[in-house]
């Protein structure tokens, strides 16, 4: 596997986008190499496996309350991100 070489600056600009990458960036200063990041793989955990399965459940509960599908929601997130970009526009 090759790694990435990237400044200081570069890697701290850009945390959060080599954090959630699988492979590994040597950090240079200067053109030197002053650390590694290694990520490690990540597994979810039986205690978030089992908080998103109830969010899961609440979600379908308060849908069939509503009397709404997830195709309505989709569309009305759709519908508020495009209001959204107009007012930024």
């Amino acid at each position: 596997m090759e790694t990435a070489k990237v400044g200081v600056r570069e890697f701290r600009d850009a945390l959060g986008t080599y954090l959630e990458s699988d492979k590994p960036v040597a950090v240079t200063k200067h053109g030197r190499t002053v650390g590694f990041y290694i990520p490690v793989k990540r597994v979810a955990s039986a205690e978030d496996l089992a908080a998103f399965r109830e969010a899961g459940q609440t979600l379908h509960a308060l849908m069939a309350e509503q009397g709404t599908s997830e195709d309505a929601l989709v569309e009305d997130f759709k519908r508020m991100r495009k209001e959204a970009r107009k007012r930024r526009a």
